[in-house]
């Protein structure tokens, strides 16, 4: 290990013991320098609910569905050089022929580093230990109190909090901005990145509101990275891009890919369908129709802003056929999501991105902790790179910074599970194996001494016995991340505030979105 890795380890160390409420270092000793036991290429276990041959039907069947059904483009432009690109126009829908798809896939980047405003926060995709990265819960109009649990409207000072949490939480790299209430709500977006952008070193998601909002987002970014050709050189950034299900895409969306296109800022290309409702009611045509779409979009990027890293982003929901109401964790669509990510992942090669935590329950409870538990593992062991809804509730329409903070833990422990060990003489222990005696213990072994620390070691959850738990006044996960939570913003707001002239520029372009945006409203 070199000193900085070193030194970046005793970093981290000392924050994990100040967040248990211990003292900085804990009385513990440094972590030792030395190799870990497996210096081979990380090796990632897999689960596929499908097998090859029928990977290869979906992928055949949604190239072909390009051809011969094709999609609606509500961008007059983008239609006319798509046409220019070999896309046949029938009536009001383009399709793509499969030369066309396929020359797009070919030409996608299969690598993409998605910056922090701090470098000490970027992100490489897919990561060098083949896991994943977090991506805190967007589009939530709702938020739960920390300290209270009460349920109320998110507002703006909420983003603060939301950065301070995020900021805290090793597993999470992806920051986005939450909807925020008490500001106009067609330039919500605006307002909600202008605030967070400032508050986090971490990467932005942005998700834009309107075709015109895009350009502001891109100009708060282009201001905190340090001007354009500094955001083209570090993307600190990144823009989610969705069809309008089924096989439709708004003006709004086309203009963000051209747009991001421009400053080579990368592109979630996501696809929310609805089982039952926006989609077939089978779980395979969900993931027919979401695959179609996203190619879509890689079609588009590859011809309207080539070179544009695309992020697969299928996001499957199911439709409870009783109530109408939208479902993420359902069995149906927990298992949509794990056959979307491996079609994506496997089937087109593309780096891949889905909800890895969330739950239809609207409280922080045993019911939201079992199905954000099964989520992120099946979509986890299905291959995808990032892991997007911490903090999420109700179907995304809530926000709980207490659940963020157990959405890192079961990060932290899915990216431990997710990591296959060697098989040699260092990690069988071979020549203690080979000398132990009868009635013995590893446990003072230098083996074990060299070794001990790489076991997982959790922040929230408990390994009390039981006298310890009741003399703790029977204090749980949800109580200790509550603490985390607490100590997290605390230490935010002692840190050193963001440059002021940045701020005032920010500030200025906020003015003139609402300006331009609500014309004719204020």
């Amino acid at each position: 290990m070199s000193q900085s890795a070193e030194d970046a380890a005793r970093a981290r160390l000392s924050r994990r013991e100040r967040l248990r409420g211990a003292p900085a270092g804990g009385g513990q000793a440094s972590p030792p320098s030395h190799a870990p036991a497996d210096a081979s290429p990380a090796v990632r276990p897999h689960f596929a609910f499908l097998s090859k041959d029928r990977v290869g039907v979906l992928r055949e069947r949604a190239i072909l569905l390009l051809a011969e059904h094709g999609v609606v483009v509500n961008h007059a432009a983008a239609v006319g050089r798509l046409k220019e690109a070999g896309a046949r126009l029938e009536g009001n829908r383009l399709c793509f022929p499969p030369g066309l798809t396929e020359a797009a896939l070919s030409a996608l980047p299969n690598a993409v580093t998605l910056c922090g405003r701090s470098p000490a926060f970027d992100i490489t995709l897919p990561r060098p230990d083949n896991t994943f990265t977090m991506r805190t819960g967007t589009g939530a109009h709702g938020f739960i109190e920390a300290e209270t649990g009460a349920y109320r409207k998110l507002v703006l000072d909420d983003v603060a909090t939301i950065a301070a949490v995020a900021n805290g939480l090793e597993r999470v790299g992806i920051v986005a901005h939450p909807f925020v209430t008490g500001v106009p709500e067609l330039t919500a977006d605006i307002h909600g990145v202008a605030a967070l952008i400032a508050s986090t070193p971490k990467h932005v998601w942005l998700q834009p509101y309107g075709e015109e909002n895009t350009e502001y987002l891109l100009r708060i970014a282009a201001v905190a990275a340090g001007g354009e050709a500094a955001l083209r050189a570090r993307p600190i950034v990144s823009c989610i891009v969705t069809s309008f299900t089924p096989l439709e895409f708004k003006s709004m969306d086309v203009e963000a890919i051209i747009q991001c296109g421009r400053l080579r800022v990368p592109i979630h290309a996501c696809s929310l369908p609805t089982a039952g409702g926006t989609a077939p009611v089978t779980m395979p045509g969900v993931i027919l129709m979401a695959a179609a779409e996203i190619l879509s979009m890689a079609v588009m990027t590859h011809v309207l802003a080539p070179g544009t890293p695309v992020i697969a982003t299928p996001l499957i929901f199911g439709l409870d056929l009783r109530t109408g109401r939208s479902l993420q964790a359902s069995v149906e669509a927990l298992q949509g999501a794990a056959i979307a990510v491996q079609l994506m992942k496997h089937g087109f090669g593309m780096i891949t991105h889905t909800y890895g935590s969330g739950s239809d329950t609207p409280d922080v409870d045993g019911q939201s902790q079992a199905e954000r538990a099964l989520l992120g593992q099946i979509v986890g062991l299905a291959g995808a790179d990032i892991l997007g809804g911490a903090g999420q509730l109700e179907c995304a329409t809530a926000f709980s910074p207490v659940q963020a903070v157990l959405d890192d833990e079961y990060g932290a422990m899915l990216q431990h599970f997710l990591r296959t060990p060697a098989v040699d003489d260092e990690t069988l222990a071979w020549q203690d194996m080979r000398t132990v005696k009868h009635g013995g213990n590893f446990l003072a072994t230098p083996h074990t001494l060299l070794h001990c620390r790489a076991n997982f070691e959790p922040l929230a959850f408990q390994r009390l016995g039981r006298e310890a738990y009741e003399a703790a006044g029977h204090r749980t996960a949800l109580d200790r991340a509550r603490e985390i939570c607490r100590r997290l913003v605390d230490e935010h707001a002692a840190s050193s505030p963001p440059d002021a002239v940045s701020l005032r520029e920010i500030e200025s372009i906020v003015k003139a979105a609402d300006a331009q945006i609500l014309k004719g409203q204020i």
